[in-house]
């Protein structure tokens, strides 16, 4: 499972991991996530998340 980048600070959401504080529960894909999911340090959407490489 791929990881994604915030592009406004940098928090890679790591799929192992999940956002637990969020309610998403590891092993949940990035393109998995809701709809209105937001980043957990700085808020954006997840149109501001690219893929690592």
């Amino acid at each position: 499972m791929k990881k994604y980048r915030c592009e406004t600070c940098n928090y890679i959401y790591d799929p192992v991991q999940g956002d637990p504080e969020a309610g998403i529960n590891p092993g949940t894909p990035f393109l998995d996530l809701p709809d209105d999911w937001t980043c957990p340090l700085c808020g954006v959407g997840k149109e501001e998340f690219i893929p690592e490489r």
